[in-house]
């Protein structure tokens, strides 16, 4: 499936403003700027990208702890999550949600969540939801290779085979659950081979590489949309930051992360292939650069001269009534 130069345009500048937004915030937190943990997306840009670069506001995205990625490449604005993290009331959620609980439901972004493996079931709903509806849309659902761990991932696949449901499971397998290398705690060496224990298709697709995903993921999208029930895209992949901003790091070498960082780079793999291949110009590339950094200083400007939300906001949006 071949992609327009617009199109290709659109997506490197989502993967460049994933990648700068997330630069910003380590930079803001180690400012004392910026409060809570954060969890950091850069060196996973083109799994969010190419899979969301195929999805409408029909197709409803289920996000994890580490979000930003997913809310930017769903076409969440960048505005409003700055405030958001600025704890401003101009937040998406109002300054109340913060990092973990970013979301965006006119965009179909259902959330990011704190809890591990908890967006499966909320995508497996929503894939329900969609069939029941007979809306024509797919429910994605990003998670990491630490979540193939919990029950609710695989009562999630077993519900969503079962019932055929437009859901598509993406395993972001970074190659660590917190601090804890995958080989150590799960026993296949791909995550995709535990579709086959629910009748499920199943994909793997290099996650540093963004034409890989979006052609893996069109496939995908392609069988859940068609009826024949959900599918299981392995994404190989690796974060470069910490699992959060501090995070000592003391469990990876230096060089394995070197190398992931100098000779697998999403963006700079992107460039090299839509280049040489006259796709796009260097001279676009460096345009949309610039343009990403003059956005995002704006946000962050708009975010700090916001107003943080009024006491008496405290009780709304808050779905259980307060006891009297």
């Amino acid at each position: 499936m071949k992609l327009s130069r617009e199109a290709l345009l659109g997506a490197y500048r989502k993967m460049r403003m994933i990648r700068a937004f997330e630069t910003k915030l380590g930079e803001l937190v180690a400012a004392g700027k910026m409060g809570g943990f954060m969890h950091l997306y850069a060196g996973e840009e083109a799994v969010a990208v190419g899979v969301c670069t195929h999805l409408s506001e029909i197709d409803p995205v289920a996000s994890t702890h580490r979000g930003h990625g997913h809310c930017i490449a769903k076409g969440v604005d960048v505005h409003g999550m700055m405030a958001e993290l600025f704890g401003r009331a101009t937040g998406l959620c109002k300054g109340k949600g913060g990092s973990m609980h970013i979301a965006d439901v006119e965009k179909g972004m259902l959330g990011a969540n704190g809890i591990v493996g908890a967006g499966i079931p909320l995508a497996t709903g929503a894939g329900l939801t969609a069939k029941m509806k007979r809306t024509g849309g797919v429910a994605v659902a990003f998670f990491g290779d630490g979540a193939t761990n919990q029950g609710a991932f695989h009562e999630s696949l077993n519900m969503a085979a079962n019932w055929k449901l437009p859901v598509l499971y993406v395993v972001e397998n970074n190659g660590f659950g917190e601090f804890t290398p995958t080989e150590f705690v799960i026993p296949v060496k791909d995550i995709a081979v535990r579709a086959d224990s629910y009748a499920m298709t199943s994909l793997i697709a290099d996650g540093m590489d963004f034409f890989d995903v979006y052609e893996k993921a069109a496939e995908a999208l392609d069988h859940c949309r068609s009826g024949k029930g959900p599918v299981l895209l392995e994404c190989k992949t690796y974060r470069f930051a910490g699992h959060f901003v501090g995070d000592p790091l003391v469990y990876r070498s230096k060089e394995e992360a070197e190398d992931w960082i100098q000779n697998r780079d999403p963006l700079l793999n992107f460039e090299t292939h839509a280049v040489e291949a006259s796709l796009v110009d260097s001279d676009d590339l460096r345009r949309i650069d610039l343009e990403v950094e003059e956005e995002l200083a704006s946000a962050v400007e708009a975010a700090e001269a916001a107003p943080f939300p009024d006491l008496s906001e405290i009780l709304t949006d808050v779905y259980v009534e307060a006891a009297r």
